[in-house]
Formats: C-alpha cells, sequence, structure tokens
C-alpha cells in the first residue's frame, strides 16, 4: 500500500507531497492540476517505466517542471560561478512496511526517513560532466534542460538498485483515456487475464494451442499448397519451402488468443464496454502483490447507466486494495464517498478532508445527481434554493457588477433544501459559501438556529428576507418593486400587485427567466443584494 508520494520536478509538479489513505482515494481538481500526471507518476515510481518503456528512453527536457527549467536558465544566464547544475527529476513511492517491503528500508528518500519505499531519479550523469560543461559554456544559447547527459536511477530508499522482479508493490492501471489497443490485440487487456488464470491453467492453453498450430500443418490443403511451394523453391535454395505457423516463441498463445463477448472480439466491442471489463478485470486479480488499482477517468465512454453499475463493483472490490481514482465527475465523486476526496490545485497544492459526517456522504452516495463539484472547484459558491432563485441571484450580480458569477470563479448552485450538505463540505474545504433560502415565514432569529453550526466559520454568510410575512422570493421582489416596474420587466398588465403574485407564484422558473432576461432592471430584493455587495 502506498502511504504518500513526493514529486519534485516532473512535469506540472515542482514540489508536491501526498499522503494516500489505504482503500478509496479520489483525485480532483481543474484541469491542468495534475490528476493524470500523478497517476503517470506513481506508475513510474512502481515500473520504473514511462508510455511502457524504461524512463531514460523518454527522458525529455519537456518533462522537467516547466518553473524549474526556467529558473535554471535565468541562473545560467546571469552568469553565477560554478553554473548551476541542471533540476533533478525525483518521484518518491513510500509503501507501508511489511515483509515483503522492508528490503527497501532505509533513508534515502527525501524526507530523511527511516521508511520502506522506491525513489526514481533522473540526474546529470557524471559521465557527461565534460560535455556538460561545454554545453553550459554558451549560457545564451540554453532554453531547455540538457537531459541527454542525464542518467536515471531506480532504487530503494535502501540505496540498492531494484527490477520489476524485485519490487515488491504491483499496480494495475486502467487509463480509459488511452485504450492500448494494437491491431487484433490487446496486449493490457491479456496481462490482466493472465493474472486470472491458474499455472496450470496457463500451461493447457499453451498446450492446447501449440496442438492446435500442428494441426495446421496436415490440413490437406495446407499440404497441397506447401507441396507446390516446395518445387518452386528449387530455383531460390536447395531447402524446401514451406508455410507454417510459428511455434518458436513459448508464450505466442498469450496474444493469439482474444477475448470474445458473445462471440465477438474484445477490440470489435464498444470501447464503454471494454473499460469496463478492464476496470472490474484489474480490480478483481487475485495476484498476491497487486494490491494498488490506479484509474484514469472511469466514466470516459460509459453511459450514465453503465456508469451506476461500474461503480458499486469497484467500491465493492476495494477491499483489501489500494485504489486511486482521477475523475471529473461529481457522480463518480458523490458515489464511491466525499471522504476520500483528494483536491489537487495550482502548483502542486492538496487539500484532502477525511471528517465528512458520515451522514452527509450517505446522503450524497444516496442522491448523487447534487453537483458537488461545482462547489469543490469554484472559488467560492451562492447556495440557493432553486432554478428561479439561481436566475435572480445572477441577474442581481450582473446588474451590479457587469458580468456573471461564474467569470469571477463563483458559482450558483441550486441545492433545494440541502443547504448544510454542501456547507460540510464548505467549510472543511474553507470554500466561501453564500446560503440565499426563503424565510417561508420563519423569524431571522429561527432561520440563525437553524444555520448555527455553520455561521461561526468566517467562509459562510446567511441571506434571507427579514419579514416573515413575505414568505418566498417572488414575494420579496413584489414587495421591493411598483407595479409599473413588474409589468414592464415581466411585459405583462396586472391590475395589482396581488395578481402579479399569483400568476408568478404559478410559474416561478418563467418568471425568473423574464427577469434574467429583460432589458430592463427590477429592484432586487434586500438579502438578494447583500448577496452581491458582499463579493
Amino acid at each position: 500500500m502506498i502511504e504518500k508520494v513526493a514529486v519534485r520536478n516532473y512535469r506540472l509538479f515542482r514540489t508536491l507531497d501526498l499522503a494516500f489513505s489505504p482503500g478509496m482515494n479520489i483525485l480532483v481538481g481543474a484541469n491542468d492540476t495534475g490528476k493524470s500526471t500523478l497517476i503517470e507518476a506513481i506508475t513510474l515510481a512502481l515500473t520504473g517505466r514511462l508510455h511502457a518503456r524504461p524512463l531514460i528512453q523518454e527522458l525529455s527536457p519537456y518533462l522537467i517542471n516547466l518553473n524549474a527549467t526556467r529558473d535554471y536558465v535565468a541562473k545560467l544566464q546571469a552568469g553565477t560561478s560554478p553554473p548551476p547544475t541542471p533540476p533533478e527529476l525525483i518521484v518518491e513511492v513510500f509503501l507501508r512496511g511489511s515483509n515483503e517491503t522492508e528490503i527497501l528500508r532505509g533513508t534515502n528518500n527525501l524526507a530523511g526517513e527511516d521508511a520502506c519505499g522506491l525513489r526514481l531519479q533522473a540526474t546529470l550523469s557524471p559521465d557527461f560532466y565534460a560535455e556538460y560543461q561545454a554545453f553550459v559554456a554558451e549560457p545564451a544559447n540554453v532554453k531547455l534542460v540538457p537531459t541527454e547527459y542525464y542518467r536515471v536511477d531506480w532504487v530503494g530508499f535502501s540505496g540498492n538498485a531494484v527490477t520489476a522482479r524485485s519490487v515488491p508493490a504491483a499496480a494495475s492501471v486502467i487509463d480509459s483515456t488511452a485504450m492500448r489497443l494494437q491491431p487484433g490485440v490487446d496486449f493490457h487487456l491479456q496481462q490482466i487475464i493472465r493474472t486470472h488464470l491458474e499455472p496450470r491453467e496457463r500451461v493447457e492453453l499453451s498446450r492446447q494451442y501449440r496442438s492446435l498450430r500442428e494441426e495446421f500443418s496436415e490440413k490437406p490443403a495446407v499440404k497441397k499448397i506447401n507441396k507446390r511451394l516446395e518445387g518452386d523453391s528449387a530455383d531460390l535454395s536447395d531447402r524446401h519451402l514451406s508455410l507454417s505457423i510459428d511455434l518458436s516463441q513459448r508464450n505466442t498463445w498469450e496474444s493469439g488468443l482474444v477475448a470474445h463477448l458473445d462471440e465477438i472480439p474484445f477490440p470489435f466491442i464498444g470501447k464503454g464496454e471494454q473499460n469496463t471489463l478492464k476496470t472490474l478485470l484489474a480490480i478483481d486479480r487475485r495476484t498476491e502483490d497487486v494490491h494498488i488499482v490506479l484509474i484514469e477517468e472511469p466514466e470516459i465512454h460509459l453511459s450514465f447507466a453503465s456508469l451506476r453499475r461500474l461503480l458499486p463493483r469497484i467500491e465493492a472490490a476495494c477491499g483489501d486494495k489500494q485504489v486511486i481514482v482521477a475523475t471529473h465527475s461529481t457522480y463518480v465523486l458523490n458515489k464511491l464517498g466525499l471522504q476520500n476526496l483528494v483536491l489537487l490545485g495550482e502548483g502542486g497544492s492538496t487539500t484532502r478532508i477525511t471528517d465528512v459526517p458520515a451522514d452527509t456522504v450517505e446522503y450524497f452516495k444516496k442522491l448523487a445527481g447534487f453537483d458537488t463539484l461545482r462547489l469543490v472547484l469554484a472559488a467560492g459558491a451562492i447556495l440557493v434554493e432553486g432554478p428561479s432563485d439561481e436566475l435572480v441571484v445572477q441577474r442581481a450580480y450582473r446588474d451590479t457588477r457587469g458580468k456573471l458569477p461564474i467569470d469571477d470563479g463563483i458559482d450558483v448552485i441550486s441545492v433545494g433544501l440541502s443547504h448544510k450538505r454542501f456547507l460540510d463540505l464548505a467549510v472543511r474545504l474553507n470554500r466561501r459559501a453564500w446560503v440565499v433560502t426563503d424565510n417561508d415565514g420563519k423569524t431571522l432569529e429561527q432561520i440563525r438556529e437553524r444555520f448555527a453550526p455553520y455561521l461561526d466559520s468566517p467562509v459562510v454568510s446567511l441571506h434571507v428576507g427579514a419579514d416573515p410575512s413575505v414568505k418566498t422570493l417572488e414575494a420579496q421582489i413584489v414587495a421591493a418593486n411598483d407595479l409599473a416596474t413588474l409589468n414592464r420587466v415581466l411585459v405583462r398588465d396586472y391590475q395589482s400587485a396581488e395578481e402579479a403574485l399569483a400568476s408568478m407564484l404559478s410559474d416561478k422558473t418563467g418568471t425568473a427567466l423574464s427577469i434574467f432576461e429583460s432589458e430592463h432592471s427590477i429592484t432586487m430584493p434586500a438579502y438578494i443584494q447583500s448577496v452581491v455587495h458582499e463579493q
């Protein structure tokens, strides 16, 4: 099991230190915050490979963090003496101590801890020191880090080199965005299936497959063709030319056999079905040393119904395995549990919450359609009851600031009567939240009592109409505007405020949409204005 990961100067991450939970970990974040990069870095440290090739073969200046590269180039061109050494690329995975991982124990890690783990590093090679000195002799020509002069070391914290066979922790990587299909063969799938077969089953498959290939040469049609080729080869060689199936390679059955679903070869079924099967096979792997499953965006290529079937299987199969999931889907986040959230921010910043109340976690699991990820990723959130409140608040913001809230990173989210569930998340993430709600005939003191557990937080404020006799948003709008203004904005000919209110209540969303789209503005109720002016 991975206890934590440390990354230095790898792609988006100049510095990243992140602890993981034993079971489920859900990576979320805006685009370009490094979710995929983190999974890639973990895989790199566990396998020594990038894109299925040893890192030294894939090493590029563009794998080095851009800010680290800029600082390095700036120091070179500033003429410091001696010239700076190029930035080191380091990925470390700290593993839970066990009999199997004890061989990796040592202090050869960034933290200097006595721990079990793996360290993959790319640094300037002493073998190329002379070439490097010649390279930096003309700093004006240096634009990128000279990774051509690097060496790659894959070692345990003990300081000893490791190989794929000596690493006691292996990971299954499921990347829905990169199917890794080759013509007629999906090697990733074949690798997973092999781990589900007992050694005797694999041997028997190999023997049966070889028997079938041997029989090929004895087919009458094949023998007839080879007879003709034998005669035609006289002009080419003294030896006999014939056609047969290659029997020389020991494990050709693994690439020659293709999985079928309902008698359709696996590469020809839908990508959603492929992803689902690969994910479930990877999680269900029986190999003793596979305890880590890395899943990249399980929602890709899947319909809502398929995703709904897949996620409980992932959660149920987690068991003794550690699962790290990167996702853009609120549904995935809610169903797998908000307490497992790991939020990645810019520059390698991370936030994780583990103390979300259990009833709130279960609430969002059962009602997973709530868009919690919008709150997680926003700079702030205005929490309203429904779509009519959402439209009116957005119009009030635009009238005051000349733009919509989302342009300032503030999302307006319809949460029904679930304000407190979202506040459980907002307080723990230190996310600014404005609560907008009807008073429904209750006094301000009664409303404040309802939200009392959250109002001590500096990130939460409450906005509600103070007069309990004016119960709803529509009534508040009628009370704040004269009849002529309402008729102009709503393009109606109401004869009284009572008629206007009755009509607005019968079509709340239509009324709010008219207010939002009108070329004329209304006077917003005071509690709506207070939201806008608090920004």
